[in-house]
């Protein structure tokens, strides 16, 4: 059977952030049998061309997005939202900027 480079693209992408999600022990769950069973199944030979394979990839292909996607905002949410309050320079520092110091000495500033 011949499997198009995108579908095993899209298969190896489902595989590794299930494995991202789940660890080493990735194998043993239902959602790994799951997709291993549906890409099986969907498999083209050279004599058909089959509409249900086509929607069949489309259908994987957002499901890795929204595998990968719920990946970076769980990862985003850490960084951003996970250390509860913080002061003014940090809060900055986190997006790039620097708070202005006050020149001449007034004696408030660091």
């Amino acid at each position: 059977m011949v499997a198009s480079p995108s579908s095993l693209r899209v298969y190896r992408g489902i595989l590794k952030e299930l494995r991202a999600m789940q660890g080493q022990n990735y194998k043993q769950s239902l959602a790994y049998n799951y997709v291993t069973d549906q890409f099986r199944k969907n498999q083209v030979t050279g004599e058909r061309y089959c509409r249900a394979q086509q929607e069949a990839l489309h259908a994987s292909q957002t499901y890795l997005c929204l595998l990968a996607s719920s990946r970076n905002h769980q990862a985003l949410h850490n960084f951003y939202h996970a250390k509860g309050e913080r002061n003014a320079e940090d809060v900055a520092g986190m997006v790039g900027l620097r708070l202005p110091t006050q020149p001449g000495g007034k004696g408030w500033e660091k």
